[in-house]
């Protein structure tokens, strides 16, 4: 009897769609990861404050970028730091990134970060991706999260006060519909951290929310 083949999980499904799809817009490029990787006045700020945290270690940092989707903004960091693993979990959008970007601190690896071992680094970059997944599948990653010293970690939240953490479908949508948002110390993720610092914040037009940048230094 032939052994059928482990069906992917819905994640992965969900994620190569938006892309076939363009679900986040782009429609004249190959791959598009959203106006929140290509808004000049979204990414302009957050590169020159990452860009400022990365040069300010004596020794550069190892970094693993989870979610580098399109890449145009990880491109701009490689050369700050020491060694640059990007990760999606989309297999095409991965053979793209290879053949477009190269260098010799450079890789790529399709990996799904909810399920998969993950590369260790000194730090890790979570730009605007937890906030499309479950909980269940954000308290997987937490538990990788820990083993990581800093945690450069990018969020679209409501303005004002909200509800932390409120569980959603991984999928194409986020939080914010509901007044919610990620907040990784908060339950039921409770992230035990050392020190945390305000890195980078977009406030989008009335009603769309914000986008936030907090590094958490974890030990």
């Amino acid at each position: 009897m032939t052994k059928k083949a482990k069906q992917p999980w819905p994640t992965k499904k969900a994620m190569d769609q938006i892309y076939d799809m363009k679900l986040w817009g782009g429609k004249t490029f190959d791959f598009y990861s959203g106006t929140g990787s290509h808004d000049p006045n979204i990414i302009t700020p957050y590169l020159d404050k990452v860009i400022t945290f990365l040069n300010s270690h004596k020794t550069p940092l190892t970094v693993c970028d989870l979610g580098c989707g399109d890449f145009n903004i990880g491109r701009h960091l490689v050369k700050h730091t020491k060694k640059y693993i990007a990760v999606d979990i989309v297999e095409t959008l991965i053979k793209r990134n290879q053949a477009l970007y190269t260098a010799k601190n450079l890789e790529f690896h399709c990996l799904d970060i909810a399920k998969d071992k993950l590369p260790s680094t000194d730090c890790v970059i979570l730009r605007q991706v937890l906030q499309h997944l479950s909980n269940a599948e954000i308290l997987s990653i937490v538990k990788t999260l820990k083993t990581y010293k800093y945690i450069i970690l990018t969020e679209h939240i409501p303005t004002g006060s909200f509800t932390p953490n409120i569980d959603i479908i991984s999928g194409q949508g986020i939080r914010l519909k509901h007044n919610s948002g990620i907040d990784l110390l908060e339950s039921p993720f409770n992230l035990t951290i050392k020190d945390k610092t305000l890195l980078d914040q977009y406030s989008l037009e009335p009603g769309k929310g914000r986008i936030v940048t907090i590094v958490y230094q974890v030990f």
